[in-house]
């Protein structure tokens, strides 16, 4: 994604709609819902991978 240079004398002006209820509750589970995922992916991954430590004589 590329950085848009203004123009000399133009100005942009962005303004989003703001949100309703229903979207921010449906924006809000699904990070929740992602995050959830990503945590237990991670959780899982750790419970499989094990390493081994030996000893060492001096």
């Amino acid at each position: 994604m590329g950085h848009i240079k203004e123009p000399k004398g133009v100005d942009f002006i962005i303004q989003s709609e703001p949100l309703s209820n229903e979207e921010r509750a449906a924006i809000s589970e699904f990070i929740y819902s992602e995050k959830a995922k990503k945590k237990a992916k991670h959780t899982n991954s750790k419970k499989t991978t094990q390493t081994k430590t030996r000893r060492v004589t001096v």
